[in-house]
């Protein structure tokens, strides 16, 4: 069966046409609308246009709270327009295909479980790390998206109780590539060092530079404490680290050394018989949420 796959971010959607094989052709990015569904849904239309014909449906999955049967957004993620509000249907009738979407994150546990580095576990979860933060949660060896649809949404969780309400105290906003360079900023010297992209941070990382490597520490401790959090909580086996920078072998590396940090100092008040879980990258990477997509569109069409 070939699909048209969309994985929507906060910051860009990706695209392909996508196969039985897994093999991905016409892939590419675009920048996520953020002024309008009526853009949203014109740019989607765009991207799948060429393809009309070629392909039997849509899969999609894109951030929020996703009530994959109805095909609707109940909330969450950074697409406000489309919070409350059918997102299937529409497309489906402007494009005359089938649409099923799905979570993100949701959909790369999925990927991973099926077919990549949480394949035969029972209790796993993927931890995405993009402009926010996403999360899938394998539990009793299936996915688990709560009546609520909010199972695996750790983006909202918060690392102090000091101010609920400041939203810089959120795992999304701390412990994301979003966090990482907003961490950069606080602690280089504008005038001597302007401000860069993740891919420039870990050149840099990559290159020996001390501070930025004392920052990746940083950042990674406190994604190796949220981590901790979850397996404690869950009991889990594997965490897959997933999204754009999970491609830098210094990334998970350094994650993995602080976990070992907590566990190997962990205070007076933890048990050393408390679970450690192994920390993988994402077999498909970045492309967990294209895969992911692709098997949800299959197993509920």
């Amino acid at each position: 069966m070939k699909l048209m796959v969309f994985d929507v971010g906060g910051t860009e959607i990706k695209y392909c046409v996508m196969d039985e094989s897994l093999l991905r052709e016409e892939a590419g990015s675009v920048p996520t609308p953020m002024s309008s569904r009526e853009e949203f849904f014109d740019l989607l239309c765009s991207l799948y246009e060429p393809h009309r014909g070629e392909v039997e449906g849509i899969a999609m999955c894109l951030p929020g709270f996703i009530d994959s049967e109805n095909g609707r957004c109940l909330g969450g993620g950074a697409l406000r327009y489309n919070h409350g509000k059918e997102v299937a249907g529409p497309l489906s009738e402007r494009t005359g295909v089938p649409v099923h979407i799905a979570n993100d994150g949701k959909c790369a546990a999925l990927a991973e479980l099926r077919d990549g580095a949480l394949r035969g576990c029972r209790n796993a979860s993927v931890y995405i790390i993009g402009t926010g933060v996403g999360g899938g949660l394998v539990i009793n060896g299936e996915i688990l998206n709560g009546s609520h649809f909010t199972a695996g949404e750790f983006s909202f969780m918060r690392l102090t109780n000091t101010d609920w309400h400041d939203p810089g105290t959120t795992v999304g906003m701390v412990c994301s590539t979003t966090g990482l360079l907003d961490l950069n900023r606080r602690f280089v010297d504008f005038s001597t060092d302007p401000l860069i992209t993740g891919r420039q941070f870990f050149e840099k990382v990559n290159a020996g530079d001390g501070m930025s490597l004392k920052i990746l520490r940083r950042f990674c401790m406190q994604v190796a404490m949220q981590i901790a959090n979850l397996t404690i909580l869950l009991d889990l086996e594997k965490v897959a680290v997933g999204g754009g920078i999970s491609s830098q072998p210094i990334l998970i590396e350094t994650i993995r050394d602080c976990l070992d940090e907590i566990y190997s100092d962990p205070g007076p008040y933890f048990d050393p018989a408390l679970p450690k879980t192994e920390i993988v990258r994402c077999r498909y990477g970045s492309e967990a949420n294209l895969v992911g997509a692709y098997f949800n569109y299959v197993e509920t069409r």
